[in-house]
């Protein structure tokens, strides 16, 4: 028989956080079309995730300059106005958060990719983030999900059981990497879902 589940760890962006690069580039370029290329071909995922895993943006944005000068505006953007990538909280998981904690039945960690220059600006933002019994930063520890040692360093100092704690998390990929690591998970695709899974599982009532 499993252990029961006392902790619940929650990703931020796109689950709690409305982040998405898309907000900012609709200011700056004409067309949906224009925004996709732009996010496929010069500011990518994949270039992205260097900085949540520790590289600087002052390091990145001059890699794309290298590569890009056409693209100078934008490219600069990315950080330059970042604050507009930013479209407020996720209201709905928010408030199963705030549900979550009102039971004072569960300890509650956020685990995030997230870039080490950025973060302060979201503590300041966004009060919920307060709650949490603890937060690990991508930037800070120089690792990322999906990778193993992430999770272990959230395990580790917290002296978290991951078989005892339920991971939430927008990304497949990284669900799955928590999964390596013994903690189960919940993909999030919306708040209405979450709250049925955590219905499911008797984390909240009905």
């Amino acid at each position: 028989m499993s252990a029961p589940i006392n902790t619940i760890v929650f990703d931020l962006g796109a689950v709690l956080i409305d982040w998405n690069p898309r907000y900012l580039y609709r200011k700056i370029f004409k067309t949906e079309e224009e925004v996709t290329w732009f996010l496929e071909n010069i500011c990518t995922h994949d270039w992205n995730e260097k900085q949540d895993a520790g590289r600087s943006f002052e390091e990145a944005t001059d890699e794309l300059l290298a590569k890009f000068p056409e693209h100078e505006v934008p490219i600069r953007a990315w950080y330059g106005r970042w604050q507009e990538t930013m479209n407020g909280p996720i209201q709905g998981t928010v408030d199963i958060l705030k549900e979550i904690r009102d039971s004072k039945k569960y300890k509650l960690y956020a685990l995030t990719n997230w870039s080490a220059e950025t973060f302060p600006w979201a503590l300041e933002k966004f009060e919920f983030l307060s709650w949490f019994d603890g937060i690990v930063v991508s930037g800070h520890e120089k690792t990322r999900k999906p990778f193993a040692d992430f999770y272990r360093v959230l395990f580790d100092r917290y002296s978290i059981n991951p078989a005892q704690a339920l991971f939430i998390d927008d990304s497949q990929r990284n669900i799955d990497g928590a999964a390596t690591v013994g903690m189960p998970g919940i993909r999030f695709e919306s708040p209405e879902q979450l709250k049925a899974e955590l219905i499911k599982r008797n984390i909240l009532n009905r």
